[in-house]
């Protein structure tokens, strides 16, 4: 076996592993010429949550584990770079690949980027256009700091272009170069590739089929509201908490609502006294499995959520999905997806909800190269680009 070039991707995050085991059964495939290794964060880590990571997911454990946990922004960053610095000077990557939008993100292309170790940025591009997010602030200067940035949705590639960037990937043509000082450096490589998201969720589309939890929770399909709420504007303050489960328990008149409750949630809601004030109608679970939530989402008559992932799967299910947010990063979803934008106005959101479900669903397309080759697309260009033989 000859040289194996090192490829290190970081999860931080639930969505980030959904992202990261397309790309890793893609770096399988080369093994021979590529050594995947999986560095978890621990930005954000529950027992009840691991089986996703690695059993529902089918990807290894991690090759390292920097157990940040729960801090301030400015301490998990702090944390995660101090730790990744120490894998990045014994294994000396050729490239970091990080997913999504989260601290993780930020703080390990940071770290790679100060020690001249190329970034490759998936889901790069996307914005909400709201400072006020952490996420968008992650989103914007990962993209400032990454080689190559693979974008998964048509304004992505917008918005990047409205942000100076200038060397996007025309078919397999050679990426320009640009002389500075004298100096040659290449220019930030940008990929329309799709959306990786998308391929874990096909590729486990008959796993969700044999699925157990409607029967499990008593569900009928296409007669019950599933929920998730986890971002801070929702769910930190008891004055927020109370709002939400006025919400749900109003929405629980009309259909069962399946709640599978976010660690961060809960926790909030034990601190403010408030588990025992939603009604019978609301099946208020634990975090569930990866397959077993899709199994949810696929059959829900209306999703509601903040999550940014979840706006993906129901447009490629062609599920009715609700956001109670003032902003997305995902256009998409709502321009051809079946997703709307309900805003934070917890009384307005009902009214939306009510009329989804009294009226027929609104039809949504599955956008462009959301085909499950996500990851063999960017796998392609990465081979080339890193002079892989």
């Amino acid at each position: 076996m000859g040289i194996q070039i090192k490829i290190i991707s970081v999860a931080g995050a639930r969505p980030n592993f959904m992202k990261i085991a397309p790309l890793h059964r893609c770096f399988q495939k080369e093994s021979r010429r590529i050594k995947h290794l999986i560095c978890h964060t621990g930005q954000h880590f529950d027992e009840n949550m691991s089986k996703v990571f690695f059993e529902d997911l089918k990807i290894p454990e991690p090759d390292f584990c920097l157990e940040a946990g729960s801090a301030s922004h400015a301490e998990q960053t702090a944390k995660i770079m101090y730790s990744f610095e120490k894998v990045l000077l014994e294994e000396v990557p050729r490239l970091v690949i990080v997913v999504g939008d989260v601290n993780s993100t930020l703080a390990c292309s940071l770290t790679a980027a100060k020690m001249n170790i190329p970034v490759a940025h998936v889901e790069a591009g996307l914005r909400s256009f709201d400072r006020t997010m952490p996420e968008e602030i992650n989103r914007k200067l990962t993209d400032a700091l990454s080689s190559y940035l693979f974008v998964s949705e048509p304004s992505g590639m917008e918005n990047l272009k409205r942000e100076g960037f200038v060397n996007f990937l025309d078919g397999r043509k050679s990426r320009r170069k640009n002389v500075s000082k004298g100096v040659k450096k290449k220019l930030p490589l940008v990929s329309f590739v799709g959306n990786v998201m998308i391929d874990s969720l096909i590729s486990f589309l008959p796993r969700i089929e044999k699925s157990k939890i409607l029967k499990t929770l008593n569900l009928v399909p296409d007669d019950f509201i599933l929920v998730t709420f986890h971002r801070p504007h929702n769910v930190d303050s008891k004055e927020k908490l109370e709002g939400l489960i006025s919400f749900l328990n109003s929405l629980a008149e009309k259909r069962k609502v399946v709640f599978p409750i976010h660690p961060r949630t809960r926790l909030n809601m034990r601190a403010y006294a408030l588990e025992n004030k939603m009604r019978k109608n609301i099946a208020a679970i634990e975090p569930l499995g990866y397959i077993d939530f899709l199994a949810l989402e696929k059959n829900a008559a209306l999703v509601i959520t903040d999550s940014g992932g979840i706006q993906e799967e129901t447009t490629f299910l062609g599920v009715p999905c609700l956001t109670v947010r003032d902003s997305t990063e995902r256009p998409i979803t709502v321009v051809e997806g079946t997703n709307r934008l309900a805003g934070t106005d917890l009384i307005y959101a009902e009214k939306v909800a009510m009329n989804v479900l009294h009226h027929p669903k609104k039809k949504g397309r599955i956008p462009e190269l959301w085909d499950g080759k996500a990851a063999e697309r960017i796998g392609a260009i990465l081979v080339d680009e890193l002079k892989v033989v």
